[in-house]
């Protein structure tokens, strides 16, 4: 068993019109939270300032990262290798897949890594020689309500990161044994697979939701090329099995509700470190919250082959500026680079 440690986050509540903000402390898993994660390698304390030649710019999935030849503390000139986040969320920060090119002369800050032997960091800032200056935060954008769920979102800033499997969870003999195993090396994104819901909805990646009529609803997970079609038919007929499933959908009032079967077997399609079988079925309860900025999502999972009962999931995702989405491949050099930094 994991030990427990605090994790506080905020909420922001708006009363007419004055932002409340709750510190919120929950109990999480804290034993090797970011272990898949090659950001874990970064020492927080020790931050670099350097300059060097741009080598590569990977604009790809899961993490964008730069390759970068420049001097270490001993003067020498090694290969420096700059891992920043996901090419949605790069995009939230002013970045596009032309920030950079090959040849471009850079200064950059950044955590280096804890191993000092290893040339590998994060970044706070970089300027370009002609004083462009680019960095990881969030810019300001028009951000437009949704009414019916349309719209592109992504995890609320609120929702704590799910890096660990749930410890409290009714497992099976065979989940039980793949929790005991647990290795976040593990991931589908090692492989650039990507799993289907309700592990796909939870990922820190945006996803768009689109009201094609009033019979059909598309969901398409950015950077992933799965669309998922809802349907608002009962009598539907199922296709043939996916990760995404076979969906339909109605409304109980202002709640969008998603019934979804007719899966197959999926690593970690439920949620990190717990795969599924094909036969998950999974209840999704929708509902428009903060002015319709937000969508709530309540995820009701059955699998007899991994859980002796059902969990819930639950989940809310922001709203975001509507945009062109992304597309940007997984490559393996980049999922190498996402666990190990290298």
């Amino acid at each position: 068993m994991r030990f427990l440690a605090k994790q506080v986050f905020c909420s922001v509540l708006y009363i007419r019109g004055i932002a409340v903000v709750f510190f919120l402390t929950l109990p999480v898993q804290f034993a090797n939270v970011y272990a898949h994660h090659s950001h874990a390698n970064l020492d927080r304390t020790k931050v670099i300032v350097n300059k060097g030649t741009v080598v590569k710019y990977g604009w790809s999935m899961p993490h964008v990262y730069i390759k970068v030849d420049a001097a270490n503390p001993e003067g020498e000139i090694v290969r420096y290798s700059i891992e920043m986040i996901h090419p949605p969320g790069m995009l939230e920060r002013g970045w596009t897949r032309r920030s950079l090119k090959k040849g471009d002369v850079i200064s950059w800050s950044g955590s280096r890594d804890k191993n000092p032997e290893r040339y590998y960091s994060g970044l706070n800032w970089l300027e370009k020689s002609d004083g462009t200056r680019l960095t990881l935060k969030l810019h300001p954008e028009v951000v437009m309500p949704s009414k019916d769920f349309s719209g592109l979102w992504s995890r609320h800033l609120s929702v704590p990161k799910r890096y660990l499997p749930q410890d409290d969870w009714p497992f099976t003999a065979l989940a039980k044994e793949n929790i005991d195993n647990f290795d976040g090396s593990q991931t589908p994104l090692t492989d650039c697979v990507n799993p289907g819901p309700p592990k796909a909805t939870i990922l820190p990646y945006p996803m768009k939701i689109i009201r094609n009529s009033d019979n059909t609803m598309t969901i398409i997970y950015e950077g992933r090329n799965i669309p998922r079609t809802i349907y608002f038919d009962k009598n539907r007929v199922a296709g043939e099995r996916s990760v995404q499933g076979h969906s339909i959908a109605w409304f109980e009032g202002e709640e969008l509700v998603i019934e979804t079967d007719n899966f197959v077997a999926d690593r970690w399609g439920t949620y990190t470190g717990v795969d599924s079988s094909d036969q998950k079925h999974l209840v999704e309860r929708l509902s428009l919250s903060d002015d319709g900025l937000a969508i709530t999502i309540e995820m009701i999972v059955t699998d007899p082959i991994y859980l002796t009962e059902p969990v819930t999931i639950m989940h809310k995702v922001r709203k975001l500026a509507d945009r062109e989405l992304v597309q940007a491949a997984c490559t393996v050099e980049s999922a190498k680079m996402y666990l190990t930094g290298e």
